[in-house]
Formats: structure tokens, sequence, C-alpha cells
């Protein structure tokens, strides 16, 4: 029996530290034996300075891995209020800190121009540049039993020509989207994975540690080992609720341990 190196590395969101910031992100995931980090781009100051982004790097020794690009409700104004300079400076970020993924969410309805030249217009970016546009599956909302998806194409980036894909597992509870199911039909389109749990609360999107919901976490991941995959394993979970800083430091260590031994696989010699 012998023990097949998982290729892919595991990196901490620093969403996942909230509410401290991203400098404590960096020094979380140093010590506690992270690959790198996602910078989630948001109302930190410091998320969105690439110069101290690069000193963190460089102080804690930990590479920026992916940018997350400022896509939410809450994040309207970082960065401008242009989506499309915001996912160019993403990428501007990206090329300057090497990291290779930007993630990028469905744009909403109300951003007209942007949703029906979204496809087209990531087409001509990925032309441009080495750095991979992973756009992420969403969820619809749900209210007085009617689904409401603020989102256009759509939430589910499954039907649509992107060639990179970042699957999240607290986004497939909510939705109730079988999670196996839409990562054995993303194939090698499969370019990012954001990892957590929930158990499917309508509207709220949990970001368990996970093996603490109902998502596939362990299977999938022991079919990424398996499968040979490259790419990122990004934990992306909510830790807001922690009654203290060690209660934090617990969760982030059971995240990474938990995704460790999953890419572990074995495989007969």
């Amino acid at each position: 029996m012998s023990v097949r190196v998982p290729s892919a590395k595991i990196a901490l969101s620093t969403a996942s530290v909230y509410p401290e910031r991203t400098p404590d992100a960096f020094e979380l995931a140093a010590r506690l034996g992270y690959d790198g980090v996602e910078i989630m781009v948001g109302a930190d100051p410091v998320s969105q300075d690439v110069d101290v982004l690069e000193r963190l790097s460089d102080h804690y020794q930990l590479p920026i891995l992916a940018i997350h690009a400022p896509c939410l409700l809450v994040t309207q104004r970082v960065w401008g209020k242009d989506p499309w300079a915001k996912l160019q400076r993403a990428q501007r970020a990206a090329e300057r800190v090497g990291a290779r993924t930007v993630v990028v969410h469905p744009p909403f309805r109300w951003q007209r121009d942007y949703a029906r030249d979204f496809e087209t217009g990531l087409a001509r970016m990925r032309e441009e540049t080495d750095v991979v546009f992973a756009v992420e599956n969403m969820f619809p909302l749900r209210a007085r039993n009617n689904e409401v998806v603020p989102y256009s194409p759509d939430w589910n980036p499954l039907d649509y020509d992107f060639p990179q894909v970042t699957l999240d597992l607290s986004h497939t509870a909510v939705s109730g989207t079988d999670a196996m199911e839409m990562f054995t039909k993303l194939g090698d389109r499969l370019a990012h994975l954001h990892l957590a749990d929930g158990v499917g609360v309508p509207n709220k999107d949990e970001h368990l540690v996970p093996g603490r919901g109902n998502q596939p976490c362990g299977p999938i991941l022991e079919r990424m080992a398996g499968n040979g995959f490259s790419g990122l394993v990004v934990l992306e979970i909510n830790t807001r609720k922690a009654a203290s800083r060690t209660e934090r430091i617990d969760d982030l260590t059971e995240a990474l341990a938990f995704a460790r031994s999953h890419l572990a696989a074995s495989a007969t010699a």
C-alpha cells in the first residue's frame, strides 16, 4: 500500500477569520500550516491594498494563491462600482502577487450590461492572461414557496460556457443541489473548491466546518485526490460566532485536518 501525495494545495480564505482582519488570516494560516491564502477583497482596507498584501505574504512566507473579486452585495462599492473594472483590478492583483485564480460570482440581474456580456467578456479576459477566472455556483432565494434568482444568466454555472468553475459546498447545501452530481458533471471544468458544509437551511449560507453538515465534503475530496486534482482547495468557513479566538483556531485547525485527511487518499502500489 502506498500513499498518493495530493497535488492540490489547501488555502485559507481570509473571510474565514471574520471579524478578525486580513493580517490575522495570514498569521493564523501560517501558524496552522495552510499552504497559502485566498484574499476575500472586501471592506477591510488591507484586503484591497496589493502593496500591503505583498508585504504580509513576504513577512509570513505564505503565498497568495487566489483573489476573490468583490462581488457580494456588501462589496458593491469596493474597488469602484463598475463590475468589469473590479475584475480587471482583481486580475492585475492576481498577476502581481502570483495568484493563479480569480473567483467571481455570476452577475446580479440588475447589472444588465455586465450580465449580457459576461460570458464573452470573460472569454476576452482569459485570452489576455494566465489567470484563471473561476465562476462560482451560487443559490436562489426562497420566499413564500416562490423561488427568486438574483443572478444572470443563473445561479448555477453548470450549463453555461464557463471553462473554469468554483464549486462551493455551502452553496450546494442552501440551493438543495446534489453536490456530488454537480462535481461529477463539472469534470475538468472544476478549477477551484470552496470547502465548507451546510445542512440546507433556506436562504442561509452557513459555511460550516466540513463534517458538521450533510454535504459530501469527504467523498468529494477523496474523488479529487483520486482524479489527481491540481487546483486549489480553499477553506471558506464561518467562525464569526466563535466564543473566543481559541475556539476560532480550533475550528480552523479542524477544517484543515479534515481536508488533509480526505485528500491523502491511499492507492494500492
